[in-house]
């Protein structure tokens, strides 16, 4: 698998003169007024360096005039010709394909930066060289209380779980075998761990980013940051979120992530690390997160 490159370029693609540290990634689908909140809070962060390019899956460019209305020279603006027909690996790889930055940032196009995230998870970073990502805690927003308040309950159990994980196979093994504990908002990755990476697999329909973070978990290492990083908007229409129990897709997918964990680690380690998931890590767990209703 191959990263993407963009063919397509706006009057705001112009060459970073000086040295970026971070470049955030937006990809978007018809949700103009989510996307300006977003841009609003990258282009807010201070202490770093930044470059943040938009790729408008819409296959319309319903997202030109919104980013135009922006003046700002660290904006650049990716027109897909089609939509991706709902593969975000696609479009996150395509974004990453332009990257200038030490360091990638995916940011979801309803999701919030909080002040600071970017600097602090720079320096988290270039203290522990040898990891290859960065990942912080989720505050979840939402206008349904009953929704957020089931989403605060989540991200609590996660935060608990992240503050003693022991390993990078212990990351790597809570997102291959159970209910993810991170949503891709809230990592950073070093562009050179990316690029080693191949990106998002694109033939994973959703989950592709767990599936992701955890190749990169598993081969470089990560830091986590006990601060909140990102605002998760919940309740609004997403591929996630329309989901049912037991979806055709869901089950497609953990059966190619199961499938390539096989393949790159053997039968035995695979056997292994799903045994040490289910019925170690899992009952462990506060209040515990659920095995996955895919199975491999």
């Amino acid at each position: 698998m191959r990263l993407e490159k963009s063919k397509t370029r706006s009057s705001n693609d112009r060459p970073m003169t000086n040295e970026v540290g971070v470049s955030v990634i937006i990809p978007t689908f018809h949700r103009e007024a989510q996307l300006l909140e977003a841009i609003g809070s990258v282009l807010r962060q201070a202490g770093v360096t930044l470059q943040l390019i938009v790729v408008d899956d819409s296959g319309t460019a319903s997202a030109r005039e919104v980013v135009a209305s922006v003046k700002d020279a660290r904006l650049q603006y990716i027109a897909r010709p089609e939509n991706s027909g709902g593969r975000p690996a696609l479009v996150r790889n395509q974004g990453a394909g332009l990257a200038a930055g030490r360091y990638i940032y995916f940011l979801d196009d309803d999701d919030l930066l909080e002040a600071d995230t970017l600097r602090t998870l720079v320096a988290a970073l270039d203290a522990t060289p040898m990891a290859g990502m960065a990942f912080g805690v989720v505050e979840p927003f939402g206008n349904d209380p009953a929704v957020v308040r089931s989403e605060q309950r989540h991200f609590s159990k996660t935060r608990r779980i992240a503050q003693r994980l022991g390993s990078r196979r212990e990351l790597s093994a809570r997102l291959v075998f159970l209910s993810s504990m991170i949503i891709n908002s809230a990592c950073m990755v070093r562009r050179t761990a990316f690029e080693a990476s191949g990106g998002y697999d694109a033939e994973i329909p959703i989950c592709e980013d767990a599936e992701f973070w955890a190749r990169i978990a598993h081969d470089t290492g990560y830091v986590f940051v006990d601060r909140t990083v990102v605002r998760y908007r919940t309740g609004a229409p997403s591929l996630m979120h329309n989901l049912a129990p037991n979806d055709e897709k869901m089950n497609i997918s953990y059966r190619r992530i199961h499938d390539k964990y096989r393949r790159a680690h053997g039968v035995v380690n695979f056997i292994a690390m799903k045994i040490w998931a289910r019925l170690i890590l899992q009952p462990l767990d506060p209040a515990g997160l659920a095995p996955l209703a895919a199975d491999g």
